[in-house]
């Protein structure tokens, strides 16, 4: 999958374990655990905003595109 969610490392970086965070966003365990390990197809904004808003950051810092093409032509 061509985006990459990167909340393990936001978490890392705030010092924060997920039920901490799950509790002062109103998301449950099962839904974060779900973003956290890329398994989701999709987010809300409205749950985006208030990770955002909870970890202090944008958007960008908590999903990141890679290119599968320029992955593949990298390794040749």
């Amino acid at each position: 999958m061509p985006i990459r969610v990167t909340l393990d490392r936001m978490l890392l970086e705030r010092r924060m374990s997920l039920t901490e965070l799950c509790d002062r966003v109103g998301i449950t365990m099962a839904n974060l655990s779900i973003l956290k390990t890329g398994k989701a197809k999709a987010v809300r904004f409205s749950t985006l905003e208030a990770l955002c808003k909870e970890l202090g950051c944008q958007p960008a810092d908590l999903l990141v595109f890679e290119d599968e093409d320029e992955e593949g032509d990298a390794a040749e």
